[in-house]
């Protein structure tokens, strides 16, 4: 975002840029909450905002290295699994043996670093996990100690739920691009994205469509004056791609 037009966006000298902070549910693939802030805000400043719940599981990456907030996590009897920093201070208190197949190694720490002591002091299970469709090795921390190191490693996958679903948007909903300047009309645009995925997504699953979500939007963006019963419209639309029928760009929501 250019800053001399979005001059609220603080982020560089030059550019100006804003981030949702969003807890997806991996369950109902909608999104249950989320903060928008300016692009200079750090990650971990949202997590205080999110809404916990206790025994659920919270995905978080690298960025999210908040162990107080953590902390709080752990207390509610709620779990989560962060990706530890390459600079992480701490001493190894138990290793476990007989390891499952790309699990390098599953061992019960205790945090050493000044700040992270004090506002973590209980023992920790961190999990390295070699990925072999990236080539590359995964350090995990968590608190769920009842959970096998490669179910650590799959709840972590479930984390890119949330980049296909920011990829939807800016692909389907037209939020590249903003029609107003100010805060409050970005906000707007924003708000107005996410409902509209989530009122797809509901449609989706309540009607048990056997379509993807994104002919499920072209279907009704194009039958928006249309007053034929929604189970009537998805049984008559024969087609299985919009693209078919529209062209590859076809008609969104956000097109006027």
């Amino acid at each position: 975002m250019c800053l001399a037009v979005f001059w609220w966006a603080k982020f560089r000298k030059r550019k100006g840029g804003i981030k949702v902070h969003t807890l997806y549910d991996v369950e109902t693939q909608i999104p249950a909450f989320f903060h928008i802030t300016e692009a200079a805000v750090h990650d971990s400043t949202a997590m205080k905002e999110i809404p916990y719940e206790s025994g659920s599981y919270y995905i978080f990456d690298r960025a999210y290295n908040n162990f107080k907030m953590l902390h709080k996590i752990h207390q509610i009897e709620a779990y989560f699994v962060v990706r530890a920093k390459k600079n992480l201070q701490y001493k190894s208190i138990k290793w476990k043996r007989r390891l499952p197949k790309n699990v390098l190694s599953d061992v019960t720490i205790g945090l050493t670093g000044f700040y992270p002591k004090q506002y973590y002091s209980e023992a920790l299970r961190l999990v390295r996990y070699w990925d072999e469709e990236q080539k590359r090795e995964f350090v995990f921390l968590t608190n769920a100690t009842h959970i096998s190191a490669l179910q650590v490693a799959e709840l972590y996958k479930n984390r890119w739920q949330v980049e296909l679903f920011f990829k939807w948007l800016k692909q389907h909903l037209k939020i590249k691009k903003f029609w107003g300047t100010t805060e409050n009309a970005v906000r707007i645009q924003i708000y107005a994205a996410i409902c509209t995925y989530c009122l797809v997504a509901i449609i989706q699953h309540d009607m048990q469509l056997d379509r993807s979500t994104y002919e499920v939007l072209q279907i009704l963006s194009i039958s928006l004056t249309d007053k034929t019963h929604l189970r009537d419209l998805f049984d008559k639309t024969k087609f299985q791609n919009d693209k078919e029928r529209c062209g590859p760009n076809g008609p969104s929501l956000f097109n006027f």
